[in-house]
């Protein structure tokens, strides 16, 4: 019975990790527009302080705005980043649905079958080993779909940092700050509409990243 009983409780850590990796995999792009935000409080501070020294005058000192996060949706070559990162954990996930239906008919032979004693001893060892197997292939997973979050995170950050600075060079800025968005940090409370740079920023992003 108590052998039972640690049979029934691996099963609900079976379910549980489950659900945690499911909400891992709907909130993903929320995570990785967490990770940006640090960006942006960064260039917030950046650009505070260029804008206080001495050396520049309000005249002189010529600031656009752009917006990250639509960078990455809007530009084709962000499109196929979040699409392969997409495959990436589905193709993950794909594996954990197959060992979780062997795991469900493992339980269901222990539960619905008559069984000897002896049997459903050594089903329910066999059950034990591959929960655990399975709890160590799910964290696995988790990691590497995270490991593959921040390659992502700090490629593209890098990549839209080169466009926004050749936009910038081209059409006359000594600066470009994201301007947040009003579910995160907005750095910037106003600007008039000539001053925002995204759709520049997406077009020069996709051709450096054709």
């Amino acid at each position: 019975m108590v052998r039972l009983v640690c049979v029934v409780y691996l099963v609900g850590l079976v379910n549980e990790t489950n659900q945690k990796d499911q909400k891992d995999e709907r909130n993903q792009w929320e995570e990785l527009m967490g990770r940006i935000k640090v960006i942006r409080l960064i260039g917030g501070a950046v650009l505070w302080l260029a804008m206080v020294s001495p050396g520049l005058s309000a005249e002189t000192f010529k600031v656009a705005v752009m917006d990250q996060q639509m960078v990455i949706e809007q530009s084709k070559a962000g499109k196929r980043a979040l699409e392969e990162l997409k495959s990436y954990s589905m193709a993950r996930q794909k594996i954990v649905n197959a060992d979780e239906q062997e795991l469900k008919e493992l339980q269901d032979a222990i539960q619905g079958e008559k069984l000897t004693d002896s049997v459903k001893q050594e089903k329910q060892a066999q059950l034990q080993v591959k929960v655990e197997a399975y709890q160590r292939r799910v964290a696995d997973f988790r990691r590497e779909v995270q490991q593959k979050q921040r390659e992502m995170v700090i490629d593209y950050s890098k990549k839209i940092q080169s466009a926004a600075q050749a936009v910038g060079e081209k059409s006359g800025y000594d600066a470009i700050i994201d301007k947040g968005a009003e579910a995160a940090v907005k750095i910037v409370i106003y600007h008039q509409p000539a001053l925002d740079l995204t759709n520049q920023v997406v077009k020069e992003f996709d051709r450096q990243n054709k």
